[in-house]
This record gives C-alpha cells, structure tokens and sequence, in this order.
C-alpha cells in the first residue's frame, strides 16, 4: 500500500537499482536522489508512478526503461546527471503524460538552442527546468512544501492580534471618554458652587441698608465714602 518512498543518499549496488520490486505497484512518487546511480535498468514496473526524482547521479542514457516501465510518468527529475546529447532524450517521446521534464546542471543545457530543442523532440513537455516555453514559472503543486500553510496561519494569527489590539484601543478610548465626562462634570459642579458663593454674597449684600451696602462697596473698591471726607474736614 506504499505510495510514497524516499531512498536519497542511500547507496546503490554497482550503480543499479536493488532491493525495490513490483511489489510497489501503488508507488505515485519515487525519489533516488544522488544514490550513485549508472543506470535505471533495474526499475520495476511501475504503472501508477507520476513523479520519479533521480537527480545528483550519473545516469548517460537507457532511458526507454522509463518509457516502458513507468509508462503514466507525469514529472521527471534528472538534474545533476551525464546527459549530453539531445538525443539521448528521444525514448522519453513515449511518455505521453510527461509535463515536467529538470535537466539542471546537466550538459546538455550548454547546448546552442537547447529550450527550443527539448520542446520540439518532445511536445507533451508544459515546464522544461521549471519554465514553460514562453518563459513562464511553473506554479508550486505543493503548497505545504514551502511554508504556505504557515503563512496562512501566521497571517491569521496576525488578523487576530489586530482584532485583539483594536478591541484594547476601543477600550482605552472608552475609558478616555469616560473620563472626560466625568472631568467635565467635575468643572460644571465647581461653576455651580462659585456661582452659588456669588449669588450668597449678592443677597447679603441686598439685605444691608443701603448706605452700608454702598459703604461696603467702596471699601471693597479701596474707595473712601464721602461722608468721612466731610467729617475729616470739620474736625
């Protein structure tokens, strides 16, 4: 029941495959990466694979293996290998779902006109090295694989927190206001009783006689009443 099965940096016999058998006849992805491979010569067959890496080795050529023992390969990795010639490339015309074909690394790339070659002898090809023919990105089939999942949490992490820090402004604000009201219910309460000091001192003042009361106001004035200017003349 083994669909996935990772074998990098695992040493191989005499540069072949050993020890993997028809026996994983579910296998959709295979990875050999830089396992001292010569040769596929030894692949089982293997009907459901759809993603085969075997960059880092030393693989020339032989690669009608594949087409006859992989024959639903969707995406093959032979970077880092001896592949020199374009035709080398030839059996893979026997892989009608093949759309991703790497080569990095490989001589073959220092070729004249290489792209344009690759895409010509193989025309099922969408990404050659992970660009398509009009020079376009491959989008990322697994998104997992380079952190977005984690992105997607860490920025709804971050919408949280900015939630959270909202709330905490609108509570700070709130509290702000409240404390204004009550400031400004403070000062009204203090104008009332100055207010109300002045009108008692009014009413005392209305209830003296009037010359004390006018009296009373020109002492405040630092006046003199003329009635004592009169009375100083006299004596």
């Amino acid at each position: 029941q083994v669909k996935e099965l990772v074998l990098d940096n695992c040493r191989s016999d005499d540069g072949k495959i050993c020890g993997l058998s028809s026996d994983f006849e579910n296998l959709e992805f295979l990875s050999m990466i830089n396992i001292n491979l010569l040769s596929v010569s030894n692949l089982p067959k293997l009907n459901k694979l759809r993603k085969l890496e075997l960059s880092d080795n030393r693989i020339s050529g032989g690669l009608e293996v594949l087409a006859e023992r992989t024959p639903n390969l969707t995406h093959l990795n032979l970077s880092g290998n001896k592949i020199k010639d374009i035709n080398t490339l030839e059996p893979l015309k026997k892989l009608p779902n093949l759309h991703s074909l790497d080569l990095f690394n490989c001589e073959v790339t220092m070729l004249i006109n290489y792209r344009e070659s690759v895409f010509t002898l193989l025309p099922q090809l969408t990404y050659l090295d992970g660009f398509d023919a009009d020079d376009q990105e491959a989008p990322d089939s697994d998104p997992e694989a380079d952190g977005d999942g984690l992105e997607d949490e860490y920025e709804n992490g971050e919408d949280d927190l900015d939630e959270e820090v909202i709330d905490d402004e609108e509570d700070e604000d709130d509290d702000l206001e409240g404390e204004e009201e009550e400031d400004g219910v403070d000062d009204e309460e203090e104008d009332e009783e100055e207010d109300g000091e002045d009108d008692e001192e009014d009413e005392a003042d209305d209830d003296l006689p009037r010359g004390e009361k006018r009296k009373r106001n020109l002492e405040d004035e630092g006046e003199e009443d003329p009635e004592d200017e009169e009375d100083d003349e006299d004596d």
